[in-house]
């Protein structure tokens, strides 16, 4: 899916509707980015647009399309799964997963191998869109309705995010949260609200091992 349509999604950014919700998410996702030690890897990088923008140096994605673009954007690319990091123990400082774990096959398993890579003193980063929120439920809907890119997410609730994050051995130590107003094509500014707030339709976790 994303290796035959990597230019159409990396476009949608570009749209008015695409670049406020990508800052948006940046705005909720950039108080949680750890100021220690690199590298830091992006997991489920696509075209590499937050690896970018939040400064992560290495981005991992398993269709080669989108990586020429992220290559492109001066991230230094790797082809593979989220399930099967092709990386040392403890070599990163951080991970982030921007809307990553409901395109996983397993998501239980990426979240064990980002642990696994992650220093001791290291923090995940993980973006999520709520399956309880009206922006979870409106994508969900879009992707039975044959979606090219939603149709094959599996959202989970904001709940079962934090239950999968303990399960894999991380503490949750931190999150923001945005896109509180209903769903819309025409979304506004919002400044992001430090905690989870129930309901948003996006949220960032930040998770020690």
């Amino acid at each position: 899916m994303f290796q035959e349509l990597a230019d159409r999604y990396d476009a949608w950014y570009d749209s008015a509707h695409g670049r406020l919700l990508f800052d948006l998410e940046l705005a909720c996702l950039r108080p949680l980015v750890p100021p220690g030690p690199g590298p830091r890897l992006e997991v489920g990088a696509g075209s590499g647009r937050f690896a970018a923008a939040l400064g992560f140096e290495v981005g991992l994605d398993p269709a080669r399309a989108p990586l020429r673009v992220a290559a492109g954007r001066a991230v230094a690319v790797v082809q593979g799964a989220g399930e099967h990091l092709p990386f040392g123990d403890g070599t990163f400082g951080a991970v982030v997963l921007v809307v990553t774990l409901c395109f996983a096959d397993d998501p239980a398993a990426l979240l064990g191998e980002a642990r696994r890579i992650l220093a001791p003193s290291g923090r995940l980063l993980a973006g999520v869109v709520p399956l309880d929120s009206a922006w979870g439920r409106r994508y969900k809907a879009q992707g039975r309705a044959g979606h090219p890119f939603y149709q094959s997410a599996r959202f989970l609730t904001l709940a079962e995010h934090r239950r999968m994050l303990i399960g894999a051995g991380f503490t949750i130590t931190g999150a923001y949260s945005t896109l509180t107003q209903a769903p819309s094509d025409e979304p506004v500014w919002e400044q992001a609200h430090d905690g989870a707030v129930p309901g948003a339709g996006f949220v960032a976790l930040q998770a020690s091992p």
